[in-house]
C-alpha cells in the first residue's frame, strides 16, 4: 500500500548505535578520498609534472574542478531522488561513484601531462559528488528529528578526521605516487560500501517520480527564495560563513609568515599544529552542540551562536600579534565550526521543500556552498588585499565581517527554532 511506502512518510524509528557508527565511517570514507588529493597529493604532483609553474597549474586544476562540484552536487541529489532500482535510491550512487571517482584518482596518478591530471580530477569531482549527494540525502531519509542534531554532529567531525587521515596515509606512502592517491581511495570506497551494505534505503514507487523534463532538472539548482525563504536564508548563511572559513586556510601560511614574522621553513608545521587544534576543538564542540540541540529541541541559537564566535575568532587572529595569540583564535573558530556544522545540517532538514521527492535536489544546493567559495575565494583574497595593502591581519577582518553576515542571515528564519 502507499500508506506504507517509506518515501511518503518522515522516519519514526530512532537509528542505532551502528546505524550511526556506519554511516559516520562512510562519511569519512568519502572525505578521505576526495580532500586528501585537494590538501597534498595534486600538489606533489604538479611539482612532479609542472615544477616551473606548479602553482598556477594547481590553482587551474582545483579551480576546475570546484566548478565541476558545483554542478555535479545538485544535479546527482536531484537524479538519486529520482531513481528507482532494487538496490534503493542512494546506494547506487555511493557505490557507483566511488568507484567511478576511484578510477579518476588511479587517472590522476598515473598521468604525465597536466591536462590529463586536469581530466581524472574532473572525473574525480564528479563522482564523489555523486556519492557526498546520496550520504547527505540519507540524514532526512533516515534519521527522525529527535537524533538529528546527534547524527549531524557526528557527520560533522568526520571531515577533519578525514584529513587528518590522509595526511597521516600519504606520509607513510609518500614514496609511491600510486599509493598516495589509491590507498586512501580504496579504504574510502571501503568505508563507503560498509555503509551501503547495511542501509536500508528507500524505495521509489513509479506513481511517486515525476516525469523527467528540463524545468524539473533545472530545479534541481534552484530553490526559489520567494517560496522558500528559510531555505534561502540558511543558504546564504552557510555560503557566507564557508567564505570566511575558505579565506583562514588559504591564506594561512602567508599570514604566519608575513604577519607574525615566521621562517618559511617553520610555517608547515606551525600550520599543522593550528588544523590540530581547531580539529579537536571542532569535533568536541560538533559532539556537544549536536546532542544539545536535540535536548532543547533548538537548531537555530547553536548555529547563530557559531557564525558569531566565528567572527570573534577572525577579529583575534586579526589583531594577534603573537603566536600565543593566534592559536586563542584559533581555538576559539574550531569552537565555532563546530557549534555551527555541528547542528546546520540538521537545521536545514527540517527547511526542505518536500523530502518525498526532493530532499536530494536541495541538500545538493546547499552544498554548492562547499565548492562555490573555492572559485570567488582567490580573487576576492587578492583584490581585499590590494586594498589593505598587503596586510594579512585586515583580511581576517574581512573574514569576520563574512562570520557576522552569516549570523545576520540566521535571523529571519521563522519555521525553525
Amino acid at each position: 500500500m502507499r500508506a506504507n511506502n517509506p518515501v511518503l512518510t518522515a522516519p519514526v524509528r530512532r537509528v542505532t548505535a551502528t546505524f550511526i557508527i556506519a554511516y559516520a565511517l562512510g562519511f569519512t570514507g568519502m572525505w578521505l578520498a576526495l580532500l586528501t588529493p585537494v590538501l597534498i597529493t595534486i600538489a606533489m604532483r604538479m611539482r612532479e609534472l609542472a615544477p616551473q609553474h606548479a602553482a598556477q597549474s594547481l590553482a587551474q586544476v582545483l579551480a576546475i574542478g570546484a566548478a565541476v562540484a558545483l554542478i555535479g552536487n545538485p544535479l546527482f541529489g536531484h537524479l538519486s531522488d529520482r531513481t528507482r532500482s532494487r538496490w534503493g535510491m542512494r546506494r547506487p550512487w555511493m557505490v557507483g561513484g566511488m568507484i567511478c571517482g576511484s578510477a579518476g584518482l588511479a587517472i590522476v596518478a598515473s598521468a604525465n601531462q597536466v591536462w590529463v591530471v586536469m581530466v581524472g580530477w574532473c572525473l574525480a569531482q564528479l563522482a564523489f559528488n555523486a556519492v557526498l549527494a546520496a550520504l547527505v540525502a540519507v540524514l532526512p531519509d533516515q534519521v527522525p528529528s529527535d537524533q538529528r542534531g546527534l547524527v549531524s554532529g557526528v557527520l560533522a567531525v568526520c571531515m577533519p578526521i578525514g584529513q587528518a587521515l590522509g595526511a597521516v596515509l600519504v606520509h607513510y606512502v609518500s614514496t609511491s605516487t600510486w599509493a598516495a592517491y589509491m590507498l586512501p581511495a580504496c579504504l574510502g570506497t571501503a568505508a563507503v560500501l560498509v555503509f551501503a551494505y547495511i542501509l536500508p534505503d528507500r524505495r521509489q514507487l513509479a506513481d511517486d517520480v515525476r516525469p523527467a523534463s528540463l524545468p524539473g532538472l533545472l530545479r534541481a539548482f534552484w530553490v526559489s527564495p520567494r517560496t522558500h525563504p528559510d531555505f534561502a536564508w540558511a543558504w546564504s548563511s552557510r555560503l557566507a560563513l564557508v567564505m570566511g572559513s575558505a579565506l583562514l586556510t588559504t591564506y594561512l601560511p602567508f599570514y604566519l609568515s608575513d604577519k607574525l614574522g615566521f621562517a618559511a621553513a617553520d610555517v608547515p608545521a606551525l600550520v599543522s599544529q593550528a588544523v590540530v587544534i581547531q580539529a579537536v576543538m571542532t569535533v568536541a564542540f560538533s559532539l556537544l552542540c549536536g546532542r544539545l540541540s536535540d535536548a532543547f529541541g533548538r537548531r537555530k541559537f547553536f548555529v547563530l551562536g557559531g557564525s558569531v564566535c566565528y567572527a570573534l575568532g577572525f577579529w583575534v587572529i586579526a589583531t594577534a600579534d603573537s603566536h600565543g595569540a593566534f592559536l586563542i583564535g584559533v581555538v576559539i573558530i574550531g569552537a565555532a565550526h563546530g557549534a555551527y556544522f555541528g547542528t546546520d545540517l540538521a537545521l536545514v532538514t527540517e527547511i526542505l521543500r518536500d523530502r518525498r521527492r526532493h530532499s536530494g535536489s536541495d541538500l545538493g544546493v546547499l552544498n554548492i556552498t562547499n565548492a562555490l567559495p573555492q572559485v570567488i575565494v582567490p580573487p576576492l583574497g587578492t583584490l581585499s588585499l590590494s586594498l589593505a595593502g598587503g596586510d594579512f591581519g585586515w583580511l581576517y577582518f574581512v573574514a569576520a565581517g563574512w562570520a557576522l553576515v552569516s549570523a545576520l542571515a540566521l535571523l529571519p528564519l521563522k519555521s525553525v527554532r
